[in-house]
Parts: C-alpha cells; structure tokens; sequence
C-alpha cells in the first residue's frame, strides 16, 4: 500500500508540472462549453423538453462533460502503458514486486486527482458564471457526485489499461485509439446528452461503459429518473459493475499478456 501512495504521489506532482497546458485545456474545455451550450439552448428554444431534460439540464450536463474530459480521459491521452510496452520497457515494469495493474492505476489516479481539482473545478465554474446550472440536492447528492467522479476515474483507467494491454498482441495501439476516439465521446454523451438520441439508442448506451464516465455521472448530479434503476443508487451501482468488470478483464488480461512476454523471451 505504501508504493501504490508513492507511485499516486508521484503522478500527482507529475502533472502538476504542466500549469501552462492545464491553463490552455481550462480554457479550451470553457470555450467549447460556451459553444455547445449555446447551440442547445438554441435547441430547447424551438422545443422545451426532449426526453425529460430541459435547457437548463442540457446545459448543466455540457459543463460536467468538459469537466471531466480530463479526468475521464475518454478522448485521450493514452497510458504511457503503450509505449512501455511497444518498446519492451515494459519487462522492467513487470519486475517489480506489484501488481502491474495496480501500479498503474495509482499513477493514474494521481492524474485524474489533479485533473479533478485543477481542471474539473474551473471549468464548471465558468458554467456556473455565465449560465443557470442545475446542482445536487443537499450534502448527501454532492456526496454522491463526488463517489460518481471517483468512479469515473477507475471505469477510465480499467477502459485505456485494455487498449494498452491490446498492444501486447497488436504491436500498435493507435488503431484501438482510433476506433475508441469515434465511439467513446459519442457514447459517453460528451459531444450531446444521451437524452437526445432516440429513447432505445440512449437507453442502450447508457448500459456502456463509456457512459459511466459522463452521461450516469452528470444524471447523477441532475438527479433523472433516466439512471438505471431510476435512482442515484442504480447509477453508482452500474458505475461500480464496470468498474469492477472492466478491472477483472485488465487482470486476465494482464496474466495472459505475462505468459505471452515469456513465450517471446521478453
């Protein structure tokens, strides 16, 4: 346990490093923000209600999307995983007396801890200065955003851990990335609220995991009956399933892509 602190301490300091490129995301993510919210309220306008969300639901689901799009990472970047393992520096990492999962999970929790603090929090707060936001109810519905947010970082990490592992078998990832960079956004709602699918299209995305990293988190946080189980509780509970499917898969994942390295002679 005290590695695992250490190697999060470590990816902690390591992003806090780049203060010009968290400015620069702030205010890529806030721009963006403004524009989608814009549109959609352009949208809400010509017709008030689409699915049980209004425009200021729409608006307040855009601001938690940019948000965590550094803590989800669902558009990138990949884990420094993949390079390690295209140039076999990943035999090192394999030598150490933990778990390589595990290790590399406390590196990026650290990134997405500074993500969250750093990035999330301003970015929603521009939403909170120029538009009219919805927000939990109550201590307990902040306190469940906040297990929803936390959530969002294991589910992200469990998701690019796979696409890193794949390189194993692959060589090369960027196909991966290029196959997740056009499904993830769209089904995590990042680019529109699931609300605005056809109701069977959103109802099936929803039980993905890329939208255990947006679209259930920003539910939660509005409180829609739309969440699996028609509560807050479901859409922990989903977020929670992914997690833990999805971290279950990385290890078999990883135990099979060990036998491989040995097989090779890496």
């Amino acid at each position: 346990m005290r590695v695992h602190r250490a190697v999060f301490a470590r990816g902690l300091r390591r992003y806090s490093t780049y203060r010009a490129a968290t400015v620069a995301h702030v205010l890529t993510n806030a721009v963006f923000g403004v524009i989608n919210a814009t549109v959609l309220l352009a949208l809400f306008a010509a017709r008030p209600e689409i699915n049980g969300y209004d425009a200021r639901d729409a608006v307040t689901q855009v601001f938690v999307a940019q948000a965590l799009l550094g803590v989800s990472a669902v558009m990138g970047p990949p884990l420094d995983l993949e390079d390690r393992v295209r140039n076999g520096a990943v035999a090192i990492d394999l030598l150490r007396p933990v778990s390589l999962q595990t290790w590399w999970l406390a590196d990026d929790l650290g990134r997405a801890a500074f993500q969250l603090v750093f990035r999330s929090v301003p970015t929603f707060g521009v939403g909170v200065l120029l538009f009219d936001l919805r927000y939990p109810d109550g201590l307990l519905g902040w306190a469940a955003v906040l297990v929803s947010f936390v959530l969002v970082a294991v589910v992200a990490f469990a998701l690019r851990y796979l696409y890193a592992l794949a390189g194993f078998w692959l060589t090369d990832t960027r196909g991966v990335w290029a196959a997740a960079g056009l499904l993830g956004p769209v089904a995590a709602g990042t680019l529109l609220p699931l609300a605005l699918f056809p109701t069977t299209v959103g109802d099936v995305l929803r039980l993905l995991p890329w939208a255990s990293m947006i679209q259930i988190p920003a539910e939660i946080l509005l409180g829609k009956d739309t969440l699996p189980g028609g509560s807050v509780v479901g859409g922990l509970a989903l977020q929670v399933f992914w997690a833990v499917v999805l971290l279950a898969l990385g290890a078999l994942a990883t135990s099979r892509a060990t036998r491989r390295v040995v097989v090779q002679g890496g």
